[in-house]
């Protein structure tokens, strides 16, 4: 147990802010979902919009220290990929 004012504090911040990281993950893979689901229909301007409105939100999860640079660069690559293979 935190016996120290600052390790308490950092408790109370750790609390807060693993909830607004959790909503920004969140927010991120429903942004994926979206795409995801718009290749699975075969709809390819549906599909390259939500990748346009995804390729951000990624980018901002970096950005925010909730993804990796890397693994942000992997789904957008294969998302990508998977949009040029429907044609």
């Amino acid at each position: 147990m935190a016996n120290t004012p600052q390790a308490k504090k950092r408790i109370r911040r750790n609390d807060r802010r693993a909830e607004i990281n959790g909503v920004r993950v969140s927010r991120i893979r429903t942004f994926i979902k979206k795409v995801e689901s718009a290749l699975e229909s075969g709809d390819k301007a549906a599909a390259t919009a939500a990748l346009a409105a995804a390729q951000p939100e990624l980018q901002r999860g970096v950005a925010k220290g909730v993804l990796h640079k890397n693994t942000a660069s992997r789904k957008f690559a294969r998302l990508t990929k998977r949009l040029t293979a429907l044609a």
